[in-house]
C-alpha cells in the first residue's frame, strides 16, 4: 500500500527535482520597480502563483506579460509542480507566508523526498531611511485616529520639543546607546508630528490667526537637502575644504547671502539658555569680524559673560562644561548623602 501522506516524487538520478522560488518585495519601494534577476526568474518560470488577488506587484506582471496564477498551494502540492524540472515562482504577501515555509522546511528535513532547490530572491530592497516612510504613514493614522494627537497644535507640542531636546542631550552625556537611540526617535517624532500638523494648515491658523500655507514632511526634508548641498560648496561643488575653520566660513557665508540679515546677531534665539547665548553672540562677533568690547558692569552676569565669552574663542562650549561640572557636583552630593558611590 502506497503511503500518500508524502508526496510521490520520483527519486531518480535521470528526473531534476525543479525549483520553488519565494519572490519577495518591499512595500517601501514602488510596485513594478524589481531588479534584474527578479524579471528573469519571472519570465523564465514554468508557473507563478499568488494568493492575494490585490498583490501591487500583479499590475505590473501583467503589463509585462507575465500570466499569474491565484493559488495558495501547501508544500505538498508545491513539490510536486515542480515535478520534472519545473520552476514555479510564488509571491508571498506583506506578511510572507510563514505556513507554506514550515511545511517546506518540515518536508526538506523528513528526508524522505526529493526536494527541489529552494531559493529566496529579493525582487526589492529597502533602501536606507526606508523605514521613515512607516513612520509617516503610521503618523498620519495616529493624527486621524487618536482623540488626544488628533487636537494637537504647533503651540501646544512646543513644550515637548524642548523637553525631548534636554533629553537627548543627557543621553549623550550618559554615553547610553539604547537611550540614545530612543531620545533621537523621540526628537524625530516632533518633526514628523509637527509637519503632519502643517498639512492641515491651509484653512484659519491657529488661535484665530490668518490662513497659512500647509506644507508636508516632504516639503521639509525637500528644503533641507537643498540646504545642506548649497551651504557644502566642497562637497557638491568646486570650493575648496581642508578645515573644520574652512567649512565654517562657507556655512556662515552662504548663511548670510541666504537670510540678508542685517546684523550677525540675526536669528540668534535669546530663549536659550544664558551661557550658550552668551557663546553664540561672542561667536558670530568674532567670526563676523565685528570689533565691540564686552559690556562691563556689576554683578555676576557680567563675570560670567566674559567667562562665556572666553570659553568660546578657546573652543569649548560653555553651556556643556557648565553641565559636566553640575554633574560632577550632583555626584558628589549624592556621595556626601550615602545614596551612591561616585561614578554610579
Amino acid at each position: 500500500m502506497t503511503d500518500h501522506s508524502e508526496p510521490t516524487i520520483a527519486a531518480t538520478a535521470a528526473e531534476p527535482t525543479g525549483r520553488i522560488v519565494l519572490l519577495t518585495t518591499s512595500h517601501r519601494v514602488a510596485p513594478g520597480v524589481l531588479s534584474w534577476p527578479a524579471w528573469q526568474v519571472l519570465h523564465a518560470a514554468d508557473r507563478v502563483l499568488c494568493a492575494d488577488p490585490d498583490h501591487p506587484q500583479l499590475p505590473y506582471l501583467r503589463e509585462a506579460g507575465i500570466e499569474v496564477a491565484f493559488e495558495s498551494p501547501d508544500a505538498h502540492a508545491l513539490v510536486e509542480a515542480c515535478a520534472g524540472g519545473r520552476t514555479v515562482v510564488v509571491l508571498p504577501g506583506g506578511e510572507g507566508d510563514q505556513r507554506l515555509t514550515d511545511g517546506l522546511a518540515r518536508l526538506a528535513g523528513s528526508g524522505r523526498v526529493s526536494m527541489p532547490d529552494l531559493e529566496l530572491l529579493p525582487g526589492s530592497y529597502d533602501l536606507p531611511g526606508a523605514r521613515l516612510l512607516d513612520l509617516v504613514q503610521v503618523m498620519d493614522r495616529v493624527r486621524r485616529e487618536c482623540p488626544w494627537t488628533s487636537r494637537q497644535t504647533h503651540r501646544g507640542l512646543a513644550k515637548y520639543a524642548i523637553e525631548e531636546a534636554y533629553e537627548l542631550v543627557e543621553a549623550i552625556e550618559d554615553g547610553d546607546r539604547e537611550e540614545l537611540r530612543e531620545e533621537l526617535g523621540d526628537v524625530l517624532l516632533q518633526v514628523v508630528f509637527h509637519a503632519r500638523i502643517a498639512e492641515e494648515a491651509g484653512g484659519e491658523g491657529e488661535d484665530g490667526e490668518d490662513a497659512v500655507e500647509a506644507f508636508s514632511i516632504d516639503d521639509v526634508a525637500g528644503a533641507l537637502v537643498a540646504k545642506l548641498i548649497h551651504r557644502h560648496p566642497h562637497v557638491f561643488g568646486d570650493a575648496e575644504a581642508e578645515t573644520p575653520e574652512d567649512v565654517n566660513a562657507h556655512w556662515q557665508r552662504t548663511k548670510a547671502v541666504e537670510k540678508r540679515r542685517e546684523s550677525v546677531t540675526d536669528g540668534i534665539p535669546v530663549g536659550q539658555p544664558g551661557l550658550a547665548l552668551a557663546a553664540k553672540l561672542a561667536g558670530r562677533a568674532r567670526t563676523g569680524g565685528v570689533a565691540v568690547e564686552l559690556p562691563r558692569g556689576e554683578g555676576i552676569g557680567y563675570e560670567l559673560l566674559e567667562l562665556a565669552a572666553r570659553a568660546e574663542a578657546a573652543g569649548t562650549d560653555p553651556e556643556t562644561a557648565l553641565r559636566a561640572a553640575a554633574r560632577a557636583y550632583r555626584d558628589a552630593i549624592r556621595v556626601a548623602e550615602g545614596v551612591a558611590e561616585p561614578g554610579e
